[in-house]
């Protein structure tokens, strides 16, 4: 039996849950603009007193490795490693868009998750429910949000898009305007990506046998921050 920790810091949500391969032992989330890095380890520490298991019990550790918030995708992933390094047991990472993809499960057609990018730009990616969970379609990517919808129209006309992400109301009236009643809005409840998803994804790559080496693991951002991208400027 497998003792997975989840974490998600990679946006405004914090989450942790505690699970095994066919239970959800615990789960805490907040949807706040509150200091991930304060809050993290205390809630971690709370969670597992909550459901009575010590650290060294974990069987393995799984982040939302990005893209989303730079300084929230570093916190999380510093801590995983960190714990997965102390308790010598394998690290997981999960996009974090297929994390909130795990919503739209028994969806008929393509799931779309996004985050705001800022400049009309949505990081995003397509999935799809399959019979062991979400699968990918097509990679996660940078885009500005008319191109993929323009994209999107192109593709099957009789297909649903389920759309899911706490950006939602940013992008509403554009997808609208492109797709028509092909755009399908998750409830308010489904918008929030959820740890228990998490576990649920990486205890599915831990049975493929797709194990991270802690050492090296990074961070998915999908673009570079900005003040990187203005020092590579000034370099050129």
């Amino acid at each position: 039996m497998m003792n997975i920790l989840a974490i998600d810091t990679s946006n405004l949500v914090l989450a942790v849950s505690v699970c095994t391969e066919d239970k959800v032992l615990g789960e805490c989330a907040t949807n706040l603009k509150k200091n991930h890095s304060v809050r993290l380890m205390p809630m971690i520490s709370s969670l597992l007193d909550e459901v009575g298991m010590a650290p060294d019990e974990l069987s393995a550790i799984v982040i939302a490795r990005g893209p989303g918030s730079y300084t929230g995708v570093r916190i999380g992933v510093a801590t995983a490693k960190s714990m997965a390094w102390a308790l010598n047991i394998p690290l997981v990472g999960i996009s974090s868009l297929e994390v909130l993809a795990w919503n739209g499960a028994y969806f008929p057609g393509l799931i779309v998750p996004l985050f705001d990018a800022r400049r009309s730009q949505v990081y995003t990616g397509t999935y799809r429910w399959g019979k062991d969970g979400v699968e990918s379609v097509h990679p996660d990517r940078i885009i500005l949000f008319k191109e993929a919808l323009e994209e999107w129209k192109r593709s099957d006309e009789q297909e649903s898009i389920l759309f899911l992400g706490d950006d939602l109301s940013i992008h509403r009236e554009a997808a609208i305007d492109t797709l028509g009643e092909r755009a399908v809005f998750a409830p308010v409840s489904y918008q929030l990506p959820r740890a228990a998803h998490l576990a649920a994804a990486g205890i599915k790559a831990l049975r493929s046998g797709r194990v991270e080496d802690t050492a090296d693991f990074t961070p998915t951002y999908l673009q570079l921050a900005e003040a990187e991208a203005k020092w590579l400027a000034n370099r050129k």
